[in-house]
């Protein structure tokens, strides 16, 4: 059980800082193409090529990291299934059986 929370609490710090990683990227380069855009006083063409890349490295990014993240929680859902399927196997192997009409 010990380990079960230790886990836990590894996954819970993982998943924090990916988004803090996420996050802070995303500022990151929504402030450079921001003071870029800034910078170029108006040359429309350069502006939308700024600010179509910074979205798409945005989305990128995004999209990544919340397919990244589906897939371990998909992963670690099917690894705890099939953990309590052994114990529950295991379990009723050890049980002995019982003959049908009652203890003598």
């Amino acid at each position: 059980m010990a380990k079960a929370v230790q886990g836990d609490g590894v996954e819970l710090a993982r998943a924090r800082y990916g988004l803090l990683a996420v996050v802070s990227s995303n500022l990151a380069i929504a402030v450079v193409a921001l003071v870029g855009v800034w910078r170029l006083d108006g040359d429309k063409s350069v502006i939308v090529g700024v600010l179509t890349a910074a979205f798409t490295a945005v989305s990128s990014m995004t999209t990544a990291y919340l397919g990244i993240k589906a897939v371990s929680n998909t992963a670690k859902s099917l690894a705890l299934d099939e953990s309590r399927r052994r114990r529950e196997a295991e379990a009723r192997a050890t049980v002995p059986a019982q003959e049908p009409g009652g203890v003598s």
